[in-house]
């Protein structure tokens, strides 16, 4: 989709909003029973098949020999992975909790995680992400998101730790949010040295957080190794905005990757029913939730008449029906050659249908534009959490369910 210019003046965001508000506005007028979530279809209720004890051969269309190997069972809704030098892993629960993963055996959860919470309005806030500094092996710095307890609600908090081989300590808060009522949080380092922080908004386009600059909800921060704030972000100085906003009107930010090639910091969304986007981010730029979406709201009613509007960043990707998106790695590595300069995301169920969640693998041209999509492992009817390389040039997927898993694709 065509890269749309940025304007920043008061006239144009007042323009923009009338614009894609006034059918919206009407809707509500004629129908306002439709806007009430007790009205949207409740949701399909469908157990979760047991993994197969054995590995799977399966096939894609561009790498046709391959085998999915099950590394690990017993995860409590796990949610992110880190890959340490020495060969093992770090897991998170988002229950709050973080083991280990060593030759093969699955550590008790470790000491040092700070008091997570844990269910929240929606049930969906907890332990999320889990990132290594870049010079880990000097300062040995992991950096966790998670609600820190605040009332009954939690509130998207950024900790930083110091892993010593066995647990972690001097685990501190570096950054707090303030935001509470959210839930997706994902952290990665941009190639400038700072650090990449997404914090969801509410899901309800009635609920317009993500357009308020002086909430971190819907906004994606860029910060320090230490938590404070560059004086180059985009709105430090700007009078009513939050400093640390690098760009803002996201819902829910599942996913950061740097794209290796470019180094753009690439971001997937959950769109409500329908609408999934992956983003690019540009400094200081707006992403339109929820005045501007593809997406329907969970009653079946169109979220927005002009999904593109000027003044707001079109998605590079959209998906519809949502598959639910979630984690995100780029492949460059050398264990599966027809793969490079691939994206591969994590689903947990396509249209609102259990027992669809899926691997997507999306190819783009030399210019960064979508050519096709494949899904993959929807076999399993195993909901996706997260996806990435690993240093051994293979692919790890995380389940996101109660009996969760680690899984490892390679090639057979």
């Amino acid at each position: 989709m065509q890269h749309r210019t940025h304007r920043w003046s008061a006239l144009l965001l007042l323009a923009s909003l009338a614009v894609v508000t006034h059918g919206a506005q009407q809707r509500q007028t004629l129908a306002p029973h439709e806007l009430k979530n007790g009205d949207a279809p409740p949701p399909i209720v469908w157990s979760t098949p047991d993994l197969p004890a054995r590995p799977i051969d399966f096939e894609s269309a561009e790498e046709r020999r391959l085998r999915l190997n099950v590394l690990a069972k017993g995860l409590d809704q796990p949610w992110s992975m880190a890959f340490l030098p020495d060969g093992a892993m770090l897991l998170t629960e988002r229950t709050g909790t973080i083991r280990v993963l060593r030759d093969g055996r699955l550590s008790e959860p470790i000491d040092g995680v700070p008091a997570v919470q844990t269910g929240g309005p929606r049930g969906l806030q907890g332990l999320m992400d889990i990132v290594l500094h870049p010079r880990f092996t000097d300062n040995h710095w992991a950096y966790l998101t998670y609600h820190k307890p605040v009332g009954e609600e939690g509130a998207t908090t950024l900790a930083r730790g110091t892993w010593d081989g066995h647990r972690l300590v001097d685990v501190h808060d570096i950054f707090e949010s303030g935001a509470t009522d959210t839930e997706a949080s994902r952290v990665v380092f941009g190639r400038d040295g700072m650090l990449y922080m997404t914090i969801s908004a509410p899901g309800s386009p009635k609920v317009q957080r993500s357009q308020n600059p002086d909430d971190y909800a819907g906004k994606v921060v860029r910060l320090r190794d230490d938590g404070s704030v560059p004086d180059d972000d985009p709105y430090v100085h700007r009078a009513g905005y939050k400093p640390a906003i690098f760009t803002m009107g996201h819902r829910n930010g599942h996913a950061l990757a740097v794209n290796p090639e470019t180094g753009d910091i690439w971001a997937t969304e959950q769109g409500p029913s329908g609408g999934d986007e992956l983003n690019i981010l540009r400094s200081g730029r707006n992403y339109g939730w929820p005045f501007v979406s593809y997406g329907r709201d969970y009653w079946g009613e169109r979220l927005s008449d002009r999904p593109s509007v000027d003044g707001y960043e079109d998605p590079t990707v959209v998906w519809l029906p949502s598959i639910g998106i979630t984690g995100m790695t780029f492949y460059n590595g050398d264990r599966f050659p027809h793969w490079k300069r691939n994206v591969f995301v994590g689903g947990l169920r396509e249209g609102g249908i259990p027992r669809t969640g899926q691997l997507q693998r999306i190819v783009f041209n030399e210019q960064w534009e979508e050519l096709r999509r494949e899904p993959m492992l929807m076999e399993l009817g195993q909901r996706i959490r997260d996806v990435r390389q690993g240093p051994d040039g293979l692919l790890y997927v995380l389940t996101a369910e109660e009996d969760g898993a680690l899984l490892r694709i390679e090639p057979r």
